[in-house]
């Protein structure tokens, strides 16, 4: 794994305190009985040049955390603090949160999205020309020959002939519609991009091809990723840090390499324990996490993990844990993170 070294006060994206709570309404006069509380209360940043992963079972939040970065979703509540590309040394922070969508559209260029799905996100009427040039188009950064040859470029970049930018989706395999996808993500020349699963629908041989691409790109173009994510062997290879979420909250957030070799919140142990270990030696018992991740509708009392917990105390089931900083850079949201002696995993070759 590549580490980017960026002076320590940089920060690219700072979010605080971000909530995203979905109104539920039911009956004939869909009256307000609730809300799916699918982001409550995150804290995180991004440093230039480095790969951030969230990671957590499906319904956690993450995917909808990067649509609220991207602005698809209004979010409810909190701040995300972006630095502006300024002239030379001059740069200024804005809070991509509360502008409007007129004035988010100047921003569209500097944070972009590659999505889960390569089948769904590209447009089957049109081809790839028109894919990966609309971005150019709608911005005003090229037209007429100039689109072309940046669409060729980037078709090559991403590794893909450029007599392809004549045909249509349903004509590529799913890794080359995703490299589709990434070179759209790019032609914009973004500094940030959401990558949200944008390998797990691809066969594990393209997933390594799509991973690679990935990381040479962030070294060419100097991106900033936030990777969105369940396969922690995936988060492994491609982090610097890792935030592990759980029912809308982040609970573990660490440098890759020491969140793997020593988690301090029992649900990272578990996910940590699905991890396939090719050396027999290295493997630990399997930990079956008792009953289904919470509601987000209606979570439990005090620590939203308690119930699953395999070290839960009685003021787990009452006090809700803050997220603090256990180790320098090592933050946990657990009441016994210093006392447990919890299991990490060594990939071999890591690091």
């Amino acid at each position: 794994m590549t580490q980017h070294h960026t002076a320590p006060d940089e920060t690219l994206l700072d979010v605080r305190d971000l909530k995203m709570h979905f109104p539920i309404r039911k009956g004939f006069f869909k009256r307000l009985t609730g809300y799916v509380k699918a982001v409550d209360g995150l804290n995180f940043s991004i440093k230039p040049g480095e790969t951030l992963s969230l990671v957590g079972e499906s319904g956690c939040g993450k995917t909808t955390t990067g649509r609220c970065i991207v602005r698809i979703y209004d979010p409810t509540d909190g701040s995300m603090l972006f630095r502006t590309s300024g002239n030379g040394s001059a740069t200024s922070t804005v809070d991509l949160g509360a502008l409007s969508r007129r004035e988010f559209k100047p921003f569209r260029k500097e944070i972009q999205m590659v999505f889960q799905d390569p089948h769904s996100s590209l447009n089957p009427r049109m081809n790839v020309l028109q894919i990966v040039g609309e971005p150019l188009l709608v911005n005003g950064i090229a037209k007429g020959r100039e689109l072309e040859d940046r669409v060729a470029r980037l078709l090559q970049r991403v590794g893909l002939p450029p007599e392809f930018m004549r045909r249509y989706p349903h004509a590529f395999s799913g890794g080359q519609r995703q490299r589709i996808g990434i070179a759209r993500a790019l032609s914009v020349n973004p500094r940030l991009v959401v990558a949200d699963e944008a390998v797990s629908a691809l066969d594990v041989s393209v997933q390594a091809q799509i991973l690679n691409l990935l990381q040479d790109l962030q070294q060419e173009f100097k991106l900033t990723y936030l990777f969105v994510a369940h396969n922690l062997s995936v988060v492994k290879y491609i982090s610097d840090r890792v935030a592990v979420m759980y029912v809308g909250k982040i609970v573990e957030l660490a440098d890759s390499d020491e969140l793997f070799a020593h988690p301090l919140h029992p649900y990272t142990e578990a996910l940590l324990a699905d991890v396939p270990k090719p050396d027999p030696r290295l493997r630990s018992k399997r930990i079956v996490l008792r009953g289904e991740i919470a509601d987000p509708s209606n979570p439990p009392p005090g620590c939203y993990f308690h119930p699953r917990c395999l070290y839960a105390q009685e003021n787990c089931k009452v006090d809700p844990p803050p997220l603090r900083e256990v180790h320098p850079g090592h933050w946990a949201a657990c009441h016994y993170a210093e006392e447990l002696n919890l299991h990490g995993v060594a990939l071999p070759g890591a690091g």
